[in-house]
Protein backbone atom coordinates (compact mmCIF):
# COMPACT_ATOMS: atom_id res chain seq x y z
CA UNK A 1 0.00 0.00 0.00
CA UNK A 2 1.19 3.41 -1.04
CA UNK A 3 0.51 6.57 1.14
CA UNK A 4 1.18 9.56 -0.11
CA UNK A 5 3.11 12.28 2.77
CA UNK A 6 0.07 14.45 3.53
CA UNK A 7 -2.07 15.99 6.19
CA UNK A 8 -4.27 18.88 6.65
CA UNK A 9 -3.08 22.26 7.93
CA UNK A 10 -4.26 25.89 8.75
CA UNK A 11 -1.23 27.46 9.44
CA UNK A 12 1.18 26.90 6.64
CA UNK A 13 0.04 29.34 4.07
CA UNK A 14 0.48 33.27 4.53
CA UNK A 15 -2.04 33.81 6.61
CA UNK A 16 -4.78 31.59 5.12
CA UNK A 17 -7.77 31.27 6.76
CA UNK A 18 -8.43 27.85 4.92
CA UNK A 19 -7.25 24.17 5.44
CA UNK A 20 -4.56 23.51 3.67
CA UNK A 21 -3.06 20.30 2.41
CA UNK A 22 0.74 19.93 2.89
CA UNK A 23 3.15 17.55 1.05
CA UNK A 24 6.73 16.66 1.54
CA UNK A 25 9.11 17.57 -1.49
CA UNK A 26 12.56 17.51 -2.31
CA UNK A 27 14.40 20.05 -4.25
CA UNK A 28 15.19 18.52 -8.03
CA UNK A 29 16.63 22.17 -9.48
CA UNK A 30 18.01 25.11 -7.52
CA UNK A 31 16.11 28.08 -6.91
CA UNK A 32 17.52 32.11 -6.28
CA UNK A 33 14.27 34.73 -6.08
CA UNK A 34 15.56 37.31 -8.59
CA UNK A 35 13.07 39.83 -5.66
CA UNK A 36 15.10 40.96 -3.03
CA UNK A 37 11.91 43.17 -1.21
CA UNK A 38 9.00 41.14 -2.31
CA UNK A 39 5.69 43.25 -2.33
CA UNK A 40 3.67 42.22 0.22
CA UNK A 41 0.34 43.60 1.94
CA UNK A 42 -3.01 43.13 3.98
CA UNK A 43 -6.06 42.43 3.08
CA UNK A 44 -8.17 45.15 2.18
CA UNK A 45 -4.72 47.03 0.39
CA UNK A 46 -5.70 49.07 -2.94
CA UNK A 47 -3.57 47.27 -5.84
CA UNK A 48 -2.84 48.92 -8.92
CA UNK A 49 -2.65 46.01 -11.35
CA UNK A 50 -0.25 46.04 -14.26
CA UNK A 51 1.00 43.62 -16.62
CA UNK A 52 -0.16 39.83 -16.62
CA UNK A 53 3.08 37.27 -16.36
CA UNK A 54 3.33 35.95 -20.01
CA UNK A 55 7.07 34.05 -19.33
CA UNK A 56 7.98 31.07 -21.11
CA UNK A 57 7.20 28.47 -17.66
CA UNK A 58 3.24 28.96 -18.08
CA UNK A 59 2.07 30.09 -15.01
CA UNK A 60 -0.97 31.52 -15.41
CA UNK A 61 -2.63 34.44 -13.90
CA UNK A 62 0.06 36.51 -11.95
CA UNK A 63 0.30 40.02 -12.29
CA UNK A 64 2.65 42.87 -12.15
CA UNK A 65 0.73 44.91 -9.25
CA UNK A 66 2.02 47.90 -7.15
CA UNK A 67 0.93 49.60 -3.86
CA UNK A 68 1.68 52.69 -2.91
CA UNK A 69 4.03 51.43 -0.33
CA UNK A 70 5.78 48.71 -3.02
CA UNK A 71 6.84 49.52 -6.34
CA UNK A 72 5.44 46.32 -7.48
CA UNK A 73 6.38 42.17 -7.33
CA UNK A 74 3.85 39.25 -8.83
CA UNK A 75 0.76 38.59 -7.32
CA UNK A 76 -1.66 35.45 -7.76
CA UNK A 77 -5.22 36.18 -9.36
CA UNK A 78 -6.54 34.90 -6.48
CA UNK A 79 -5.64 37.29 -3.41
CA UNK A 80 -7.42 40.41 -5.13
CA UNK A 81 -10.79 41.59 -7.05
CA UNK A 82 -10.74 43.84 -9.22
CA UNK A 83 -12.16 46.96 -8.85
CA UNK A 84 -11.61 49.37 -12.51
CA UNK A 85 -9.59 47.99 -15.39
CA UNK A 86 -6.36 48.90 -13.36
CA UNK A 87 -7.11 48.82 -9.93
CA UNK A 88 -8.13 45.99 -7.22
CA UNK A 89 -8.83 44.99 -4.01
CA UNK A 90 -6.74 42.53 -1.57
CA UNK A 91 -8.54 39.92 -0.64
CA UNK A 92 -6.32 38.59 2.11
CA UNK A 93 -2.57 39.00 3.73
CA UNK A 94 0.04 38.12 1.18
CA UNK A 95 3.60 37.86 0.54
CA UNK A 96 5.79 37.60 -2.38
CA UNK A 97 8.55 36.03 -0.25
CA UNK A 98 10.33 33.38 -2.27
CA UNK A 99 12.18 30.44 -0.44
CA UNK A 100 16.05 30.05 -2.19
CA UNK A 101 16.38 26.46 -2.27
CA UNK A 102 19.50 24.21 -3.38
CA UNK A 103 19.35 20.77 -4.94
CA UNK A 104 18.39 18.01 -2.18
CA UNK A 105 16.76 20.01 0.10
CA UNK A 106 13.57 18.71 2.29
CA UNK A 107 10.16 20.97 1.85
CA UNK A 108 6.97 20.54 3.30
CA UNK A 109 4.71 22.66 0.78
CA UNK A 110 1.43 24.24 1.62
CA UNK A 111 -0.95 26.31 -0.11
CA UNK A 112 -0.72 25.85 -4.01
CA UNK A 113 -1.44 28.75 -7.07
CA UNK A 114 -0.36 28.92 -10.22
CA UNK A 115 2.15 26.80 -10.26
CA UNK A 116 4.10 27.58 -6.89
CA UNK A 117 4.11 26.37 -3.62
CA UNK A 118 4.19 28.06 0.02
CA UNK A 119 7.22 25.58 1.34
CA UNK A 120 8.57 25.61 4.39
CA UNK A 121 11.96 24.06 5.20
CA UNK A 122 11.90 20.92 6.96
CA UNK A 123 14.76 21.44 9.61
CA UNK A 124 13.99 25.18 10.12
CA UNK A 125 11.45 27.91 9.86
CA UNK A 126 12.48 29.64 6.59
CA UNK A 127 9.35 30.16 4.40
CA UNK A 128 8.54 31.17 0.90
CA UNK A 129 7.33 30.44 -2.54
CA UNK A 130 9.07 27.81 -4.75
CA UNK A 131 8.14 26.94 -8.28
CA UNK A 132 6.29 23.22 -8.55
CA UNK A 133 8.93 22.26 -11.53
CA UNK A 134 11.64 22.62 -9.01
CA UNK A 135 10.31 19.74 -6.11
CA UNK A 136 9.50 16.70 -6.36
CA UNK A 137 6.95 14.79 -3.99
CA UNK A 138 8.16 11.82 -1.64
CA UNK A 139 5.56 9.47 -0.70
CA UNK A 140 6.60 7.71 2.95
Amino acid sequence: MLYINTVICHSLAPNAKQEVFMLRYIVVTAHQSEYPAPIEFTKGTVLTIGEKYAGPEDWQDWYFCSTNRHPGGWVPAQVFHLTSEDQGLALEDYSAKELNVAAGEYLIGGRMLNGWVWATRQDSTDQGWVPMDNLKPLNF
